[in-house]
């Protein structure tokens, strides 16, 4: 079970000195979270200067204010106030720029190749009775609130049969499965999706579940 922490992650400052980013993650892996030499990254920004966004052509963006109230965010000459918790998709190459009618605020970046991969952005609200599960492709982030992560049932854990059979076999005795201990999550922590074995969070608050798809292209 993969869990990146936020507090371990390292500030980069803007091109432009209006803000901080911190990436969470990126394919491939760059050097520097503005070098731009991936396919899709995930980070979050702290933005305290209105002023314009930096461009990234051929790529498509999902920005999402997680703290504070509102951002005005200017794409090609039109205004869009994006209110918190709210996902707006734009593209990268578009002259943008932001005005902070309400103070700073920090946002969930999500950029992705256009052709190659799509990023979705998703907030939920957790569930202390139903475990969330993460899957692959997916990165989870605690958003506010308090919640821990569990990883999900191995594959051998799920039972083999309504008979208690397995090609023609009897089936052992069911030993006692014993479940990992949860991992507290702190704000802002992401937890990496799995198919294998994916994790599962309970807890009370908010979660950014972000889908990173890769682009089926058709053959002729």
């Amino acid at each position: 079970m993969d869990i990146i922490r936020f507090a371990e992650l390292k500030p980069e400052p803007w091109r432009n000195g209006g803000g901080v980013t911190r990436e969470i993650a990126s394919h491939p892996k760059a050097a520097s979270a503005q070098d731009g030499a991936w396919d899709w990254r995930v980070s979050i920004a702290d933005v305290g200067t209105a002023g314009d966004f930096s461009t990234f052509p051929g790529m498509e963006r999902v920005i999402t204010v997680i703290d504070g109230e509102l951002l005005l965010l200017t794409v090609s000459g039109e205004e869009h106030p994006l209110e918190k918790y709210r996902p707006f998709r734009f593209s990268g190459e578009a002259a943008s720029a932001s005005a902070l009618p309400t103070g700073d605020i920090r946002d969930l970046n999500v950029i992705a190749r256009t052709g190659e991969f799509k990023g979705y952005t998703s907030i939920i609200e957790l569930s202390k009775k139903r475990a969330h599960p993460v899957f692959e492709g997916q990165l989870a982030v605690l958003l506010e609130g308090k919640a821990s992560v569990t990883p999900g049932a191995e594959p051998s854990e799920v039972a083999v049969s309504a008979d208690g059979s397995e090609d023609g076999t009897a089936a052992a005795p069911a030993e006692p499965v014993e479940r990992a201990e949860s991992v507290e999550l702190a704000r802002y922590d992401a937890v990496v999706g799995s198919d294998t074995r994916s994790p599962e969070i309970l807890g009370r608050g908010f979660l950014a579940v972000i889908s990173i798809d890769r682009v089926e292209h058709a053959h002729s």
